[in-house]
């Protein structure tokens, strides 16, 4: 029998992923992470990316877009917190480049009241969310 552990994936909104994975991959600020059962404790800032949960032998696995957050790794128990979390079938592209040409638009035509950090992490989230559907859009094309 395989070993396995505990996943929760929470965003303020909703919960969107609480189960058993063997395998579950997260984008740290110092980079990717790969948790396998029995993973040493930790915690870890997350950016914007994708967070995979692998959840069988077969390789069946869930794709969750986040927008950053925070993650608790335990023996037995994985927690995101993330800011806000989208299930990879409900990621809207035209929402995406929508909010990318916004970022860029807001960063080209700065103001007075700008807000640099504002501007640069949502184009960062909106890059983010556009590398996750042409990943997936490949990944079903195969």
């Amino acid at each position: 029998m395989a070993m396995t552990f505990h996943v929760d994936i929470v965003s303020a909104e909703e919960s969107i992923y609480s189960g058993t994975a063997h395998m579950l991959v997260a984008p740290a600020e110092q980079g990717e992470v790969g948790i396998l059962p029995r993973h040493s404790q930790f915690v870890a800032l997350l950016k914007p990316g994708e967070i995979r949960v692998r959840v069988s032998d077969s390789g069946e696995e869930h794709h969750i877009f986040i927008s950053g957050g925070l993650l608790e790794v335990q023996p037995h128990v994985v927690t995101v917190l993330a800011d806000t979390a989208v299930r990879a079938k409900d990621l809207d592209e035209a929402e995406a480049l929508e909010a990318k040409q916004r970022a860029e638009d807001a960063l080209a035509n700065r103001r007075a009241d700008f807000d640099y950090a504002k501007a640069q992490s949502e184009l960062i989230e909106a890059a983010a969310r556009l590398r996750m559907i042409q990943k997936l859009r490949k990944n079903t094309n195969q």
